[in-house]
């Protein structure tokens, strides 16, 4: 009669974190290095170091910050999949929205977590994408899957990647002359950038259009 065979101990996953609060960076970071098979093998504080670290490293899962010093971490998601082929990405944010959810499913990414949750459920997730698997809160799945079959569009679907990022920076109350600086264009071209948001938003004024933008979830 044979022996049955004990399940094999889960793989170690190697972690690159990326977050630029030093503080929260610390806390998880300290929280993952307590947990069993998984390793934060880097932290990085932008979008910039974290391609770095996952080309160098080729880490298997990056947990990637949504709001980042240079950009929105949801569009680093692409770029972090061609730096390390197989990784999978986890969003790290504050708050999740529908809308948000389905630009990390759109970008190939694997799921996302709240900072607000419980260390075994970021220790769950990690796991579980590492695995192959998608982590998305219950609550937005709905959501999820009627803005990805087309049953619900939004405005967001219509912005031009430099608009979105017109968009954050109108949110943060960034001027135009602020915004034509970051951009590194004219004054006038940051002005047509602006125009455009209004109008694919359907708003009357910047206020009108960052107030919509938070509405379907596409700022913080």
């Amino acid at each position: 009669m044979s022996t049955p065979l004990e399940p094999s101990p889960p793989r170690l996953v190697r972690v690159v974190l990326v977050e630029d609060h030093d503080m929260v960076a610390e806390a998880i970071g300290l929280a993952l290095a307590q947990t069993a098979h998984i390793q934060v093998v880097a932290r990085a504080g932008s979008i910039a170091s974290a391609l770095a670290d996952a080309g160098r490293l080729k880490p298997d899962v990056v947990l990637l910050d949504r709001r980042l010093p240079d950009g929105d971490g949801i569009s680093a998601i692409g770029p972090l999949m061609v730096a390390a082929e197989g990784v999978r990405v986890l969003l790290l944010t504050g708050e999740a929205t529908a809308l948000v959810a389905t630009r990390v499913a759109e970008a190939g990414g694997a799921g996302l977590v709240l900072k607000s949750g419980r260390l075994q459920d970021l220790e769950s997730a990690v796991h579980q994408v590492a695995d192959g698997g998608m982590v998305f809160p219950p609550s937005l799945l709905t959501g999820v899957l009627d803005r990805l079959t087309g049953r619900k569009g939004f405005s967001g679907s219509k912005l031009t990647a430099r608009e979105r990022e017109t968009l954050l920076l109108l949110a943060e109350g960034a001027s135009t002359e602020q915004i034509s600086e970051r951009l590194g264009v004219a004054r006038n071209t940051a002005r047509n950038h602006i125009q455009h948001v209004l109008d694919k938003l359907g708003a009357r004024s910047k206020l009108e259009a960052v107030a919509i933008a938070r509405t379907e979830g596409m700022v913080d």
